[in-house]
């Protein structure tokens, strides 16, 4: 069964999130469907807790956060400052930044084949395989374990190629802890120090890390159980926690600077970080597989993993998604990011969770996107279809009462606020096998009905 819901249809959130800064009514209101799924997700054991951060280059529009760092006991509430493993968005935030200023710098090129920087590929079938291939997934590399052998003795035990390197896009971690070995070889620079010396202390982004330490395992969300600040990937874990392909930690916070950075064309605040040059081509498609499968350099476009697209975001976006269940998507065209962290929980119900990320992608464009260089909310406020798995009743969940600070309860009641006025704007008629359901809301100053059909 599928459900329609819309943008003006609220729903009462049952915990205020602690830390959050201050939204306007309007945004609150946009944002409250979001609420709604991020609740579903939490009551059905999908995600321990969640954030949705949505903003443009100029800076973040709407933040919304539920849950807890993690489901057992008393735990804090997740908020922008929450640090999470972010997989494989590891590969967006830090290997292809890193690589994009080596090229920005001329000490790359695109076309450089691997042996030029890896000897141990000379004269080999991998011998032609380029940094584009690389970025692209196209080099027909195929994934590895590093189970008891080191960066070196993993790389003279690579499998067989899967195909042959430039003709079809295969996902591969490999690809990218080559890339993350490839910016310490060329730089003499680790991947974190490198990072965090021309990419994050530059951006200003101070909770995005590799190896967090200790002091801050309490703001870190657990990735598995009760583990904080311990890479989940295996195979980082065991290059030490520093990979090309995952071992990145970071907050929603810090993550909407990197969607600013792209949306700014390598500036944000006044900054340069990178070329205007670089991000276009980091950001500009390449076919794969006949056309069926396009990327951008490091940045996924159309593929079997453009989940977070949803359904409004122009075919110019671009984004990514991380195992542990992040993902960030960025639509120049619309000037439009949406960034989601989450504290997944159960990693079999695949399929679920990335009807997640696409519903949350989809709400946020269809409540934010921009048109004409304004704001606004699209006519007439375009359904997001939601699965039946999030939508069905939940079980009840038992919560211990949180005690609010003044600015919690005062965000508390705008959003109790808004939720009335949409409940008295929701009118339900049976008519046959059909429901009519007349939608009534206000935009600025302008009052407007809608009526829907649908069938059940």
């Amino acid at each position: 069964m599928v459900y329609l819901l819309s943008a003006t249809l609220l729903f009462a959130s049952t915990e205020p999130t602690a830390g959050l800064a201050a939204q306007s009514p309007v945004n609150i209101g946009r944002s409250a469907p979001i609420d709604l799924i991020l609740e579903r997700a939490i009551s059905r054991n999908l995600i321990a807790g969640g954030i949705v951060v949505v903003g443009n280059h100029d800076g973040i529009i709407s933040t919304t956060a539920r849950g807890r760092l993690n489901p057992f006991g008393s735990s804090p509430y997740i908020d922008e400052r929450t640090i999470f493993d972010l997989a494989s968005l590891t590969k967006v935030i830090a290997t292809t930044p890193a690589v994009m200023k080596l090229l920005d710098e001329g000490k790359i090129s695109l076309s450089d084949p691997l042996s030029r920087w890896f000897p141990e590929f000379r004269g080999s079938v991998w011998e032609r395989v380029t940094i584009l291939n690389l970025l692209t997934h196209t080099s027909g590399l195929d994934d590895i374990s590093f189970a008891n052998e080191s960066l070196e003795g993993a790389i003279r035990k690579l499998a067989a190629m899967k195909h042959r390197s430039g003709s079809r896009f295969h996902y591969a971690d490999i690809n990218f802890i080559l890339l993350g070995e490839l910016v310490h070889r060329v730089s003499g620079e680790t991947l974190d120090s490198f990072c965090r010396q021309w990419i994050f202390e530059p951006l200003g982004a101070r909770r995005t890390m590799f190896l967090p330490p200790k002091s801050l395992a309490e703001s870190i969300a657990p990735t598995t159980g009760y583990v904080s600040g311990v890479v989940q990937d295996p195979n980082a874990r065991r290059l030490g926690g520093v990979a090309g392909h995952a071992g990145l930690f970071s907050s929603a916070s810090d993550l909407a600077l990197f969607g600013r950075l792209i949306l700014g064309k390598g500036v944000v605040d006044g900054h340069r970080i990178l070329s205007e040059e670089v991000v276009a081509r980091m950001t500009s498609p390449y076919l794969a597989d006949g056309g069926a499968v396009v990327r951008g350099l490091g940045w996924d476009m159309e593929s079997p993993f453009s989940a977070p697209k949803g359904r409004f975001f122009s075919a110019a976006s671009f984004g990514h998604t991380g195992y542990s269940g992040s993902s960030i998507w960025i639509d120049p065209q619309q000037d439009l990011f949406v960034v989601l962290l989450t504290n997944r929980l159960n990693y079999r119900q695949t399929r679920v969770f990335n009807q997640l990320r696409r519903d949350v992608s989809t709400l946020a464009s269809a409540g934010f996107r921009r048109d004409d260089g304004r704001t606004e909310l699209p006519e007439p406020w375009e359904m997001a279809q939601l699965t039946s798995e999030l939508l069905q009743a939940a079980p009840p969940v038992v919560r211990a009462a949180a005690a609010h600070t003044p600015a919690q309860a005062a965000r508390h009641k705008m959003h109790r606020s808004a939720h009335r006025g949409a409940k008295h704007s929701l009118v339900a008629l049976k008519k046959g096998g059909a429901h009519r359901i007349a939608r009534t809301a206000r935009s600025e100053g302008v009052r407007k009905k809608r009526i829907v059909n649908r069938r059940v």
